[in-house]
């Protein structure tokens, strides 16, 4: 049997399945460092902010929102954890939510290096 010379998701529409559960997804976040501190911008259109819940536990960032539309009978839901590789000062963490936009900026404690064990990599 030959397998497809083709991406797995272009063989798989032909196959008229629905595409949620084959497609990767898009990425609803971006996140990067600057100026001594990470940046997360995660995308939650159609969430009022009272909405969304954000807690911080020992280096891991919960987002989680939730909302009902009774009109349609429809319930919206969110959820994504964060871990972050450097210590993070835990009272200088802000937030603001604006156009659907989630904006977290959580500064880096001073001189916090990244945590974990190098892994060499042959080439």
């Amino acid at each position: 049997m030959a397998l497809p010379t083709t991406t797995p998701s272009s063989w798989m529409r032909e196959l008229d399945l629905p595409g949620q559960f084959f497609e990767t997804g898009r990425d609803d976040y971006e996140l990067y460092e600057e100026d001594g501190e990470f940046v997360l911008r995660v995308e939650l259109p159609g969430f009022d902010v009272e909405d969304i819940d954000l807690t911080w536990d020992d280096g891991m960032l919960n987002i989680a929102a939730e909302t009902e539309d009774e009109q349609r009978n429809q319930r919206r839901t969110y959820h994504r954890r964060f871990r972050f590789p450097k210590r993070v000062d835990d009272e200088g963490i802000g937030a603001r939510y604006r156009n659907g936009i989630l904006e977290v900026r959580l500064p880096v404690t001073q001189g916090a290096t990244t945590r974990g064990t190098p892994i060499e990599i042959e080439g």
